[in-house]
């Protein structure tokens, strides 16, 4: 991955996507949880990968899921949110 340039603090550009790391996923803490995937969190100009964890659903809306966004030459991630 390298680093292309900066929009913001929250918005990092690279010019190729990282692969997300491969780990197991634990067991569900009870049966009213659902898995959310694992996304990359931008720091310090890098992207760093946050694993997926077991969250409670929330009854009137839907969880988007974070996908790469191409922006230039390059790519940004933008990070999942409840809709």
């Amino acid at each position: 991955m390298f680093l292309m340039y900066s929009c913001g603090p929250s918005e990092v550009v690279v010019t190729e996507r990282p692969h997300p790391p491969v780990y197991v996923r634990p067991g569900p803490p009870g049966t009213v949880y659902v898995w959310r995937e694992g996304d990359w969190v931008a720091r310090s100009g890098r992207y760093h990968w946050r694993e997926g964890r077991w969250v409670k659903p929330s009854r009137h809306r839907v969880y988007v899921p974070g996908h790469w966004v191409p922006r230039g030459n390059g790519w940004y991630w933008r990070r999942g949110y409840w809709k």
